[in-house]
């Protein structure tokens, strides 16, 4: 988190796509004991992602759980009226959810492939979309999509995820020219060997064998900690941008 006494993000409502844990969870406090109150989602995971909200409430902002699909279009309308009707619209979206599946390319199925690159990329267009919507009626707003160093070094049988990370990027330009004039900043961060308990869907991705030039894995605070740099005020000045958190891995 930021450790700032202040609560810059006082009276801004945000939405967090995967919440309940590792990273997304870490920016949904971070957001909260910045002043944001915060729509905490997850596909089904209820248990923990309503412990999520609990500590966000802790902090003294306001919560909302959303369970959805957001490769669903009517899953993702239901989320953000949830937010809508919780907070009166949305200030900050964070696009976190995503599926970090592995396959040896020859084995890999169009299943596969559509699987992971629709939460990573659908998910992150129809989320914006919603946002957009909202924040342009609010007069801006902050969207961070999270990429990832596989997009950018390549990733072996990790294609789809690779792919759909470097798809990300475009999206983000994209979406930073078209509502800069709207007060909109659309930023990306790409995270790298980030340590701490991972899903099952994670696997072991052979470009991550080795550490960081810096000697040792990131903390999933370390990571947080850039994403919610972007959501300040202070970062007005930041968009279509891709910043990388990942000790050196990758050096554009």
């Amino acid at each position: 988190m930021l450790n700032r006494t202040d609560r810059p993000l006082a009276g801004k409502a945000a939405v967090v796509t995967g919440a309940s844990r590792r990273i997304g969870r870490a920016v949904a406090l971070g957001l909260a004991q910045a002043g944001a109150d915060v729509l905490v989602h997850a596909r089904q995971s209820r248990e923990e992602v309503e412990a999520v909200a609990e500590e966000v409430r802790g902090l003294g902002a306001r919560a909302v759980v959303a369970l959805g699909d957001v490769t669903v279009e009517e899953d993702v309308s239901r989320i953000f009226q949830a937010a809508s009707d919780a907070f009166g619209g949305v200030d900050i979206l964070v696009n976190n959810a995503a599926i970090r599946a592995q396959a040896p390319f020859l084995e890999m199925t169009l299943a596969d492939w559509r699987g992971t690159t629709a939460v990573i990329l659908d998910g992150a267009f129809l989320c914006s979309r919603a946002a957009l919507r909202s924040m342009v009626g609010r007069g801006g707003g902050t969207i961070v999509n999270l990429g990832g160093v596989s997009a950018h070094v390549g990733a072996k049988e990790r294609a789809h995820v690779a792919t759909a990370k470097a798809g990300l990027v475009g999206l983000t330009k994209s979406l930073a020219l078209e509502f800069a004039d709207r007060n909109i900043t659309v930023n990306c961060v790409a995270p790298g060997k980030i340590g701490g308990k991972r899903s099952a869907t994670a696997g072991k991705s052979p470009e991550m064998a080795s550490r960081p030039i810096v000697g040792r894995d990131g903390e999933i605070e370390e990571a947080a900690f850039v994403i919610l740099s972007l959501c300040m005020p202070e970062a007005r000045f930041m968009t279509g941008q891709t910043v990388h958190v990942s000790g050196g891995m990758y050096m554009p």
